[in-house]
């Protein structure tokens, strides 16, 4: 099949915006590739210490100086459930190296916060900026120019494109990235959004609340619904840095330990003295950028890829928009329903038939740049074949053809929608992204008065006050990158939620963001410019009456708000310290607008 006419315009106008910065990065990445192995550049003295602590064999290999050592990046705690399982990864990696000739030595490790923790807590002030924070640590760990290719381990939310911002400054280096794995299926999503919208409403106590959060999230592994932390897991698999089919394999299994194993055999293949050079810079270009965007439209994956697939590639030195988003959206079809956007959790979508059976129709669709570069070769015939275990080696056979359940994922000529799950919208309020492949047709169009919150608690508190028994838009502003670091206002869903389910129409509108766990409210979110820049959402007042209509693409308060005068910004300085956040004000002065990747690197680039 040839390739989509709009997905080839798209690729055309990313690759004409970038120019010569593209080029200029290129040229300079490939040059930092020595025909050497990286180590050699070093001193006797850099050298001794670079391997003064590994075991005899591994230390005589790295003093002959001809045979590659792979970099271990890791966002390890033993905290979160997404990272637990990565404890067990290094050791894998360093036997799987040395078993195929080579060395690894863990380079360092990144921090990995979670917003399932931090929701609606301070900490989920700091969250967005941890990106900017993993990026910069994954720099320092490569920095010892030790390394001729490198595994970064890495799952949830802000960690895999932190890494992968980090690494493509290291981008004349192999890049494989692993993941730790879904965990196993708990209490039914339904049930879990049950007890909480019955919380929200004051029928079930706190004791209840708990014993059902622990059932949904119970053991090592990601969370199971379909939000960031597994939108990155796709990201990996679409944009060819993953083995084929390792997103969605639970961890602690025999198949996550052979798939980790294999991973760094990858690793060792791809250093540039063997024959199968790949550097991320080749893999990470324009068509794989877009075959991401694409992977996120039909997946109906999370919103926060409107951010952070911008600074990913912006450190490529790709300029995307979200108008790309937008273009793409219109039309690549819905393929799959996982919770939020259906009942299903990612088990269940890959019991289904998974990102194999997804990518196999698009690639018949020609809904794919076929013409890249993967960790595994060229194409992606080969992110059509899922891993298995055969007499207890790693194998790879033909993906399904069909939908095991075609609840969750459906074939090209049947989807569940036409198009993507993504929407640009744009008014008077300036440009914000709304998700729409949760939300019912009849909730995509609100007009409503708005009801205006400087702080997403004052929208509970007027709830338990009875004040939001009415069709309204709550406007939460002030939530901007430069505000308060953007945090997630997932809090929201349930009290909004409850309202919807009572009939009422609802909706909210913010400078903040939503989270992959977007879901049948209509949000319009990460609204720019955000109020602290002076944008117009700073002016709306309560009452003002405001169209949000997803189906054309509108966001606009019903009022000339042009001639208001500016509203001063509320006392943001309780957002400004404590847990953490005296830290980084130099990160809320230096931070992008959200359509430019919310991203505080880069800065001093030109």
């Amino acid at each position: 099949m040839s390739l989509h006419p709009v997905l080839q315009e798209v690729t055309d106008r990313i690759i004409a915006r970038g120019g010569d910065r593209r080029a200029q990065w290129l040229e300079e990445t490939r040059a930092r590739a020595g025909t050497k192995v990286e180590r050699s550049h070093l001193s006797c003295t850099n050298l001794a210490h670079g391997f003064a602590a590994m075991p005899d064999r591994a230390k005589l290999m790295l003093k002959v100086q001809e045979q590659p050592n792979v970099a271990i990046v890791s966002a390890y705690n033993d905290m979160l459930s997404a990272h637990q399982p990565l404890a067990d990864f290094p050791a894998w990696i360093k036997e799987a190296a040395l078993a195929a000739g080579a060395t690894a030595q863990f380079a360092g490790g990144v921090p990995a916060m979670c917003d399932g923790v931090t929701q609606g807590q301070a900490g989920m002030e700091l969250s967005l900026f941890s990106r900017d924070v993993i990026a910069m640590a994954t720099a320092v760990a490569l920095s010892h120019q030790m390394f001729d290719a490198a595994v970064y381990l890495g799952v949830c939310d802000k960690i895999v494109p932190g890494l992968v911002i980090g690494a493509l400054s290291f981008g004349h280096l192999p890049a494989v990235f692993v993941p730790g794995g879904p965990m196993t299926t708990g209490v039914s999503n339904d049930e879990k959004a049950r007890i909480r919208q019955l919380y929200a409403e004051g029928k079930v106590g706190r004791a209840e609340l708990l014993e059902a959060e622990s059932q949904a999230y119970h053991g090592p592994g990601t969370c199971t619904f379909y939000g960031t932390a597994n939108s990155n897991q796709m990201l990996m698999e679409f944009m060819g840095l993953h083995l084929p089919g390792t997103s969605f394999v639970n961890p602690h299994t025999p198949l996550r330990e052979a798939l980790t194993r294999e991973a760094a055999r990858q690793a060792v293949s791809l250093w540039h003295g063997g024959g199968r050079y790949t550097p991320l810079c080749d893999v990470l270009d324009e068509k794989a950028f877009v075959n991401g965007i694409v992977g996120l439209m039909a997946t109906g994956g999370s919103t926060n890829h409107t951010l952070h697939l911008v600074a990913m590639a912006r450190a490529a030195g790709i300029e995307l928009n979200w108008d790309d988003f937008h273009a793409l959206s219109e039309v690549v079809p819905l393929l799959a329903r996982v919770y939020p956007n259906g009942k299903a959790d990612v088990n269940g979508f890959q019991a289904a038939g998974g990102l194999q059976f997804v990518i196999r129709q698009l690639r018949r669709g020609g809904l794919l740049h076929e013409d890249v570069t993967t960790i595994v070769g060229k194409g992606l015939e080969a992110y059509c074949r899922e891993p298995c275990l055969e007499d207890g080696r790693l194998a790879w056979r033909d993906g399904a053809e069909t939908p095991g359940d075609d609840s969750i994922v459906r074939p090209l000529d049947r989807p569940f929608s036409p198009d993507g799950g993504l929407r640009v919208l744009e008014g008077n309020l300036g440009r914000s992204i709304i998700k729409i492949s949760a939300v019912a047709p009849e909730h995509q169009v609100v007009e409503a008065p708005a009801i205006v919150f400087d702080d997403q608690d004052d929208v509970l508190a007027a709830f338990q006050r009875g004040e939001l028994e009415r069709d309204f838009v709550a406007v939460v502003r002030w939530q901007g990158p430069a505000a308060n670091g953007m945090p997630e206002l997932h809090k929201l869903t349930p009290t909004l939620s409850v309202l919807q389910g009572r009939g009422f129409h609802v909706a909210l509108v913010t400078d903040g963001r939503m989270s992959g766990a977007s879901g049948k409210v209509p949000a319009a979110i990460h609204v720019t410019p955000e109020a602290l820049k002076g944008g117009l959402i700073g002016r709306v007042r309560t009452g003002d009456r405001v169209r949000l209509d997803a189906r054309r693409g509108v966001l606009e308060v019903l009022a000339d708000l042009g001639a208001r005068p500016a509203q001063a910004a509320p006392d943001l300085r309780p957002h400004r310290r404590g847990v953490g956040r005296d830290l980084f004000g130099h990160m809320r002065r230096a931070v992008s607008a959200a359509e430019e990747g919310a991203c505080t690197l880069f800065v001093d680039e030109d």
